[in-house]
């Protein structure tokens, strides 16, 4: 492939490949881990047909049901579209923080805080409709947004690593979602484990009748455009990217690399806090200590797969809400452990981060995915 292609197309080149070779790998796994298409194996010298159609029925039969689950219909599709908006709003959190130099580990905890708040004000208050989900969601935004703070200005005016807090916070705040929910505050009435009460119809995003793909979709997308915006439409935007890029450069041209610092953990945070808010009030989800699920975990590879960019994120997060909800139908259909599209996740990050050898490999010539990794996101 040519050299002289644009840098952009490059990285997408190396994402879209780096996918494709975990897809290769999770074939082979298919085909290890079912025994009747192994057993054909042992014979393959003698008659190959065999083994290489029982592989490539497993293969096709396992891939063919993950993309029936995540595409087959408009109730698939939705339940997409409904496991990637979390997805993209954390996501968004971490690109954003790396845009400005920083490794926002901390998207998980920012998320609890988000939807403790939401969660709250969702079940607590009671307003009209319209009103009572858009304070539940600012609150939520807010949240996220105080937590993640906290990093930007300890990492501002202490210099304390931003990896060491973030991971710290996100057991503070597990573990402050834990004691709360055994509180009567927040633990449901007449329940002795640790669940909250259901949020308010009032406060909850409007869902299509028969599916539950709601406005939180929307909100997810306007939220990726303001980032892009954000960062090539704005003067706070270039800051932050410059001070991403050489904050001593930076600070030499009289940008505040402290101020910077501090705005993007404020924004990464209420983006994660964003993702909280996704979970609470979309369709009757109480607030329990699983409410996170991994979603804050794996928006740090949404983040990695998308390049650090708004509409690489959304991208990214739709592949893995596309990922998450074929891979129960893969399993209904044909056995396929549900534990094979974490593989796949994981298997894909693995790629991204060995940019040379999915060059190699596919012959992407030129400088790749693996500048921008080296220059901390701001190619």
């Amino acid at each position: 492939m040519s050299a002289t292609r644009p840098a952009w197309a490059r990285e997408l080149l190396v994402s879209v490949a780096a996918v494709v070779l975990a897809l290769v790998v999770g074939a082979v796994l298919i085909v290890v881990s079912n025994a009747e298409v192994l057993s054909t194996w042992s014979y393959f010298f003698s008659y190959p047909p065999d083994a290489l159609s029982a592989s490539w029925s497993a293969v096709s039969d396992a891939y063919g049901a993950l993309f029936s689950g995540a595409f087959g219909g408009l109730r698939q599709l939705a339940e997409t579209l409904v496991q990637a908006t979390p997805l993209i709003c954390g996501g968004l959190g971490v690109s954003l923080a790396f845009r400005a130099g920083l490794f926002n580990i901390g998207a998980q905890g920012q998320l609890i805080v988000g939807a403790l708040c939401a969660a709250w004000v969702g079940f607590t208050l009671h307003l009209p409709p319209g009103v009572h989900v858009l304070v539940a969601l600012l609150a939520g935004v807010l949240g996220g947004a105080l937590w993640g703070g906290i990093v930007g200005v300890l990492k501002a005016r202490t210099g304390a690593h931003e990896v060491i807090l973030t991971i710290m916070l996100n057991y503070v705040a597990l573990y402050l979602l834990q004691w709360l929910l055994t509180t009567n505050a927040f633990q449901r009435p007449g329940r002795n484990d640790p669940i909250s009460p259901v949020v308010d119809g009032s406060a909850q995003f409007p869902a299509i009748p028969g599916s539950r793909l709601h406005l939180g979709f929307l909100v997810a997308l306007l939220a990726a455009g303001a980032v892009w915006w954000l960062l090539t439409r704005s003067t706070t935007g270039f800051q932050l990217r410059a001070v991403g890029a050489n904050p001593d450069a930076a600070r030499t041209a009289g940008m505040s690399v402290g101020t910077a610092y501090t705005l993007a953990m404020l924004g990464a945070g209420a983006l994660a806090g964003l993702a909280g808010v996704q979970q609470v009030l979309d369709t009757n989800s109480p607030l329990t200590d699983g409410i996170a699920g991994t979603v804050g975990f794996d928006s740090i590879t949404v983040a990695l797969l998308g390049r650090a960019s708004p509409v690489g994120t959304v991208v990214a997060g739709l592949v893995f809400g596309a990922l998450n909800a074929g891979g129960l139908q893969m399993q209904l259909q044909t056995q396929t452990p549900l534990t094979l599209t974490t593989v796949l996740q994981a298997t894909i990050v693995l790629f991204i981060a060995a940019p040379a050898l999915v060059r190699a490999v596919f012959r992407i010539r030129g400088e790749g995915a693996g500048a921008v990794l080296a220059k901390g996101w701001n190619a």
